[in-house]
């Protein structure tokens, strides 16, 4: 497990980190979130001691030092890998630095490549290689030697959904062999769809902690989405419906403010005859990002 208590960092009069706590366990997958510049790369660089900073950070009970850092993957936001070199000398010389022999890793290289759909063959060069097929590469030097703890820095940024959904099978067969994964994405349907947890980040500050489902439950059932013949003037003349949006010619969401308001709504609509479309749910994560992410601190 990954446990991260009261962590705080500084740079000069800048707070970027200001008492986060969180934990990840063993087969569980976190996502951290936040606009930028909001501590998520401050904070994975804490875990990985590329920072001095304040409070304390353990993996399995203990300490973060270099004796564990072959069991902890890591995937920058920026992309850094080797140009001259060919894509087997990079997966190798990364592997060996993770304390894995080329004997090890030399026969498992073409089934990555397959399996992330990289264009080419091992001996190609990664200056060859396209930006996406780079990324894919430095992924798979990520993952290759099995390590316990994954962290992922924006990994999702550049894919096309089909490479996309590539990366989630990979972080999902992961999850399944006991790693704790924790990724930042600004795509907040990546983390609804993948994440356990997730923690919001606002200048540096945990605002949102817990389950996905917590964490929307916690804004309340506000959302109503409906597919009926009122025009959308009708709609917002119902009570306690503060804004209509139309996604289709007869399906709408409603928001409100008051989700008790729902049971009342629903009767106006049915008059007791069938419906084909009436579901009251919290906000979605993206409308909670936008939310919290442009409220001000106090």
């Amino acid at each position: 497990m990954l446990k991260i208590q009261d962590i705080s960092k500084n740079f000069g009069s800048l707070q970027a980190l200001n008492d986060v706590s969180f934990d990840v366990a063993d087969g569980q997958i976190m996502g951290l979130i936040g606009q930028n510049g909001a501590g998520k790369s401050t904070t994975f660089h804490s875990i990985l001691n590329f920072l001095n900073y304040s409070g304390t950070i353990t993996w399995n009970g203990q300490p973060i030092t270099e004796s564990v850092f072959d069991e902890i993957g890591y995937l920058p936001e920026e992309r850094s890998l080797m140009p001259k070199l060919t894509i087997e000398q990079q997966i190798i010389y990364l592997a060996r630095l993770k304390d894995k022999s080329a004997k090890e890793i030399r026969p498992q290289i073409d089934t990555w490549l397959q399996r992330f759909a990289v264009k080419g063959n091992k001996k190609d060069r990664i200056k060859d290689l396209s930006k996406g097929n780079q990324q894919k590469v430095q992924l798979i030097c990520t993952l290759i030697h099995k390590p316990k703890l994954i962290i992922l820095d924006e990994p999702f940024s550049g894919l096309d959904p089909v490479n996309a959904d590539l990366l989630k099978q990979a972080i999902l067969t992961a999850k399944e062999q006991g790693a704790a994964i924790i990724f930042s994405s600004h795509d907040m349907e990546n983390v609804e769809e993948l994440c356990d947890k997730l923690v919001m980040l606002r200048n540096g500050r945990a605002i949102l902690y817990g389950t996905v489902r917590e964490v929307r439950q916690s804004f309340g059932k506000t959302r109503i989405l409906v597919t009926t013949d009122w025009t959308k003037e009708q709609l917002e003349n119902l009570p306690h419906v503060i804004k209509v949006e139309r996604h289709e010619e007869k399906r709408f969401v409603l928001d409100l403010d008051d989700e008790t308001a729902g049971e009342e709504i629903f009767d106006k609509l049915t008059q007791g005859k069938y419906i084909e479309e009436f579901s009251q749910q919290p906000p979605t994560l993206d409308e909670i990002f936008r939310l919290k992410a442009g409220e001000k601190d106090e």
